[in-house]
C-alpha cells in the first residue's frame, strides 16, 4: 500500500486519511475512502466503540435516497474494508501545523487529510437542572429510558424531528409539549400540514401503521466515555427504544403554543412562593419540578425533555484558527475544504459557505450528513491526486424523507418558501387521515413540495423544480388527483 499504519509502540500512527467521528458523516466518509482509495489507509476515530452505518438504502428518485441506520462495532467495519481502521478514542487536540491529532487514549496520529465529521450537540435549555435532560445520542437515550420509566408526565420542550418522533411514541404518560412556533412541526411542515397531523396527536401509535420498525441500536452492554459526545440518532430512532411511562391511562397530550421556558421551579420553591398549575388534576406538591413558560401557564412534571435543536461540536477545536459561520460550524468551500490546509468537514460541524444552489439549503439532517460524507471523501481523494472534485447533484436540489405520525413525509425543494420571502403561492391537496400534498410555485414554476402519505409524487415532482418547467398552463390543475400528472413530466 501506497501508505502504512505505524504502531510500533502502540503511540504513533500514521494514514493517508483521517476522520474524526463516528457518526453518519464520518462513516460515511470512510467507507468511500476505502473504495475511492484501496490502496491507501483510513483512520477512523470513534468516540463510541459502535459506529453509525446506513443500511438497506432505497434510490426513490435520483436525488431521493431513504434508509436505514444501524449501529455496529468497529470490527464489522473494518472487515469489510481491510485498509480501513478503527480507534475507540475522542480527539483532544489538532496541531494542524503538524498535520497530528492527539486522543484521549494517548496516541498521536499523523495524517495527510483529514476530515473533522464530529457532530453537534444538543443545545440544552439548562445544563445545572438534574431534571433537564436533552436527547441526542445512544447514551442520553439510555438515561432516558430509565427516567421515563418511572415517569406520570413530562415536558416536552422543541418543535423539530426529535421533539414530534418523542410526541408520537411515547406511552402511558400524559405529555405537556412546548413549542415556540404556532403550529407543531413547524421545523419540516406548514400550518397546513400540522392541522393535518393533529388528529394522530391523542392516538399514538396505530397497529401496522408505516412508521417502519427500522432501527437497530444494541443499547445492551454498551457504554460510552463520560467525556466523549455520541453520534447523532439516525431515523426512527425510537422504535427499537421502550419509550413507556409509568400511568396506564389514555394518551392525554397538550400543546402550549408560541412559548419557551422561562424559569423552572423544584418542588420546595414552587411551594415557597404559592405558586399554582395552570391546571391540576393532582395535589399541588406532586411534582418533583414545575415549569413556568413565557405565556404565564406553569405544569408540573416529572422532568423536562429538552429538544431545541443542536450547535456545532468545534469544542475540541478552540486552539485552532477555523473560520466559523455565524451559526458556529466550520465554514467549508464546495470542495468540503476548511481554510486550514489539507483539512476538510462534512455533517453537523460543518457550515456549506459556498454559493449555493437555488432550491439547496443546509439542514442538519442525517440524510444530508451522509451526502455531505460520501461527497468529502471524492474530494480527499481528488485532493491528494492534485485533482478538483466535481459537486455531487445532490447539492443541487434540497431532498428529505422521513416519517411522522406514522405517515411517510417527503420534503423537496424549497418546502416552506425558504428564500422567496413572500413572493410565492401555495396550492394544497389533502384527504382527511390519507394524504397531504402542498407545493410551492412562483411566476409558474414550482420551488417546492411537502408530500405526505403514499402519494407517489415525489419523483414528478423533483424533476419538475430541478427541470424549472414553466407550469402555468395547469394552475391548481397539477394536484388534479384526475389528472395523470405523472405521464405528462416523467
Amino acid at each position: 500500500m501506497a501508505s502504512s499504519i505505524l504502531c510500533g509502540d502502540g503511540i504513533l500512527l500514521n494514514a493517508t486519511f483521517v476522520i474524526v467521528g463516528g457518526g453518519i458523516a464520518g462513516v460515511s466518509c470512510a467507507e468511500q475512502l476505502a473504495l475511492e482509495e484501496p490502496e491507501k489507509y483510513v483512520i477512523l476515530i470513534s468516540a463510541s466503540p459502535l459506529v453509525k452505518v446506513a443500511r438497506n438504502v432505497n434510490k426513490i428518485s435520483e436525488r431521493l435516497e431513504q434508509f436505514d441506520v444501524e449501529e455496529e462495532s468497529h470490527t464489522s467495519l473494518e472487515k469489510r474494508y481491510p485498509n480501513c481502521r478503527v480507534i475507540s478514542a475522542f480527539a483532544l487536540e489538532i496541531n494542524d501545523e503538524k498535520h497530528e491529532i492527539y486522543l484521549s487514549n494517548k496516541q498521536t496520529i499523523s495524517y495527510k487529510r483529514l476530515c473533522i465529521c464530529s457532530g453537534a450537540v444538543p443545545k440544552v435549555i439548562s445544563d445545572s437542572s438534574p431534571f433537564i435532560l436533552g436527547i441526542r445520542d445512544t447514551e442520553t437515550v439510555e438515561v432516558f429510558q430509565k427516567k421515563l420509566s418511572n415517569a406520570r408526565r413530562v415536558l416536552i420542550v422543541g418543535n423539530g424531528g426529535i421533539a414530534t418522533e418523542l410526541v408520537y411514541e411515547i406511552e402511558n404518560c400524559q405529555i405537556i409539549w412546548a413549542i415556540k412556533d404556532k403550529s407543531v412541526g413547524a421545523t419540516f411542515f406548514d400550518a397546513g400540514a400540522a392541522k393535518f397531523f393533529l388528529p394522530c396527536l391523542n392516538e399514538g401509535k396505530q397497529p401496522g401503521s408505516f412508521l417502519s420498525k427500522r432501527l437497530n441500536y444494541g443499547l445492551e452492554g454498551t457504554s460510552v466515555s463520560k467525556s466523549a459526545v455520541g453520534s447523532a440518532l439516525g431515523p426512527d430512532w425510537s422504535v427499537h427504544v421502550n419509550l413507556k411511562g409509568k400511568t396506564v391511562e389514555n394518551r392525554n397530550i397538550h400543546v402550549e403554543y408560541e412559548c419557551e421556558v422561562k424559569s423552572l421551579h423544584e418542588r420546595e420553591e414552587f411551594l415557597k412562593k404559592k405558586l399554582k398549575e395552570t391546571y391540576s388534576e393532582q395535589s399541588e406538591d406532586s411534582w418533583p419540578v414545575y415549569v413556568e413558560l413565557t405565556n404565564g401557564s406553569i405544569h408540573g412534571c416529572d422532568f423536562v425533555i429538552s429538544a431545541t435543536g443542536v450547535i456545532p461540536n468545534t469544542a475540541f477545536l478552540h486552539k485552532n484558527k477555523f473560520q466559523l459561520a455565524d451559526d458556529g460550524g466550520i465554514r467549508i468551500n464546495d470542495q468540503m475544504k476548511t481554510n486550514l490546509e489539507d483539512i476538510f468537514a462534512a455533517g453537523d460541524v460543518c457550515t456549506a459557505s459556498w454559493h449555493l444552489s437555488k432550491h439547496w439549503f443546509q439542514m442538519r439532517l442525517w440524510t444530508q450528513a451522509r451526502q455531505m460524507g460520501a461527497y468529502a471523501a471524492k474530494c480527499m481523494a481528488c485532493d491528494i491526486r492534485g485533482q478538483t472534485a466535481i459537486p455531487d447533484i445532490c447539492f443541487d436540489l434540497f431532498t428529505h424523507v422521513t416519517q411522522f405520525f406514522g405517515y411517510k413525509v417527503v420534503l423537496l425543494g424549497l418546502y416552506n418558501g425558504q428564500k422567496l420571502g413572500t413572493d410565492y403561492e401555495i396550492i394544497v391537496r389533502s384527504s382527511e387521515r390519507t394524504e397531504y400534498a402542498k407545493v410551492v410555485m412562483q411566476n409558474g414554476k414550482m420551488q417546492g413540495a411537502v408530500l405526505i402519505g403514499d402519494t407517489d409524487l415525489e419523483e414528478t415532482f423533483e424533476n419538475l423544480i430541478h427541470n424549472c418547467l414553466d407550469l402555468s398552463s395547469y394552475g391548481e390543475d397539477i394536484l388534479n388527483p384526475d389528472i395523470d400528472i405523472e405521464d405528462y413530466f416523467d
